[in-house]
């Protein structure tokens, strides 16, 4: 398969879509062509919110693409879009490529539209960060479904997550798609399992569209490389106890043998991300500087919310995550104190890697906090701690966006380049999946 021209096909894009917008493409497409596209519900959100599924192909393999598992990572839905359109143009990839395609654009709708405040606006740091919205870790849609084992048991999953067992249940695919994205890393990938070229095929495409591959930090200690900037998937068994979670869509997918691929991809480009320099600096000293910042932010984000929480009265989405977040930062600290090997010189990846997170967390926690102190305003709750709180922590933000924003160098990549890469990668691990090379 020339997977080049597919990803040629993407069109350009200027905003990610609202919720709305992706239930009304939905039906226009299984509208004009009712012959080929099968649209139908497999579940409610816990807002109540329809979880909708379009099916087309002849099979006889089945794939399941997983759109918007996380709420802030909306280019999964372009992609799920693109992807259902080439289908539905072209014959030979419907018919001939040998799969059932299940597409979810997004999995976690109530999430979705918490963070539609910049979806218009993808290349706007402040907007991105003012209006950003990420669930606690247990109120994820890909880290809750069940996990049962020694020591650890997991069965809270959610309705969203239930609705994605019972379609893999019925279809048993042999492809699994999850598709995340973040900030300012580089792209970089997590696979199942090692299959032969597959990593290096993830890689090359990234590159050939210009992305800078994460040659930084790992998002996990204990992540085990495969290729440039891909890795194996975490299971759940390793993160689970230490985060509050289950098992992720990974998981799942194991009980079906089906070949799992994540893809993460940035929302800005920072060539240093793959600059494998060595600096002058020791990696151990590089996080524990970051780690010194996690404490200062949960330290500051705690004593304000202290002063504030025996008043707060909305039972707000943003309070439960940012509980969560300072709740879960001790064991998040200990995955990283004594990393072995950080005797050695850090790399320019790795010193920016976590200068960059640093940057991040920051803006993703304030912003949220302020979205919950503004919720507690919009209800009346005009008390002087609440209203104080809110003028010292905005202030607090601004200092924290424009560090963030001195010598920031990185450029905003089109969503155009973003969806062609996921969809380039769909097609690469859909055909190792049924065991048979690509190309590029």
């Amino acid at each position: 398969m020339d997977v080049d021209q597919h990803m040629s096909r993407v069109p350009d894009y200027a905003a990610f879509p609202t919720v709305d917008q992706m239930h009304a493409e939905l039906d226009e497409l299984a509208d004009a062509h009712p012959e080929l596209v099968r649209l139908r519900r497999i579940g409610t959100s816990r807002l109540g919110e329809p979880l909708r599924v379009a099916t087309i192909g002849t099979g006889p393999h089945d794939a399941v693409i997983i759109g918007g598992p996380h709420p802030n990572e909306p280019i999964g839905a372009l992609t799920v879009s693109s992807l259902l359109r080439q289908l539905i143009d072209d014959a030979r990839l419907r018919e001939e490529f040998g799969y059932r395609w299940h597409l979810i654009p997004c999995v976690d709708p109530d999430g979705a539209r918490l963070n539609e405040g910049w979806y218009a606006r993808p290349s706007d740091r402040r907007a991105y960060a003012e209006h950003f919205y990420r669930p606690a870790e247990a109120d994820q849609v890909e880290w809750t479904f069940p996990l049962t084992g020694e020591g650890y048991f997991f069965d809270r999953t959610l309705p969203e997550t239930e609705a994605l067992m019972r379609l893999m249940d019925e279809v048993r695919p042999a492809f699994v798609y999850s598709l995340h994205n973040g900030e300012l890393q580089g792209a970089f990938s997590y696979l199942s399992r090692n299959e032969p070229g597959l990593a290096a095929a993830l890689a090359a495409v990234a590159a050939g569209q210009g992305l800078p591959l994460h040659m930084g930090p790992p998002e996990v200690p204990s992540a085990v490389k495969i290729g440039p900037a891909v890795y194996v998937t975490p299971r759940g068994a390793e993160l689970a106890s230490i985060y509050g979670i289950g098992g992720g869509s990974v998981d799942y997918a194991d009980r079906f043998d089906a070949l799992h691929l994540v893809t993460e991809l940035p929302y800005w480009a920072d060539p240093r991300v793959s600059d494998e320099t060595p600096t002058d600096q020791v990696y151990g000293e590089v996080i524990k500087a970051y780690l010194a910042g996690q404490r200062a932010l949960v330290a500051e984000l705690g004593r304000s919310l202290a002063k504030v929480g025996a008043e707060l009265t909305v039972r707000s989405p943003f309070r439960r995550a940012l509980e969560d977040f300072l709740g879960t930062h001790d064991d998040y600290v200990s995955e990283w104190e004594d990393y072995p090997g950080a005797d050695r010189p850090a790399t320019v990846a790795e010193v920016i890697g976590k200068e960059q997170l640093k940057h991040s967390m920051r803006l993703r926690y304030g912003g949220m906090y302020l979205r919950l102190l503004d919720a507690e305003l919009a209800a009346g709750n005009l008390t002087p701690a609440v209203r104080a709180e809110r003028a010292r922590m905005k202030a607090r933000f601004e200092d924290w966006l424009a560090e963030a924003e001195a010598g920031f160098t990185a450029t905003p990549i089109p969503i155009r380049t973003l969806v062609a890469v996921q969809l380039g990668a769909a097609l690469l691990a859909a055909e190792a999946a049924k065991g048979t090379p690509s190309t590029t």
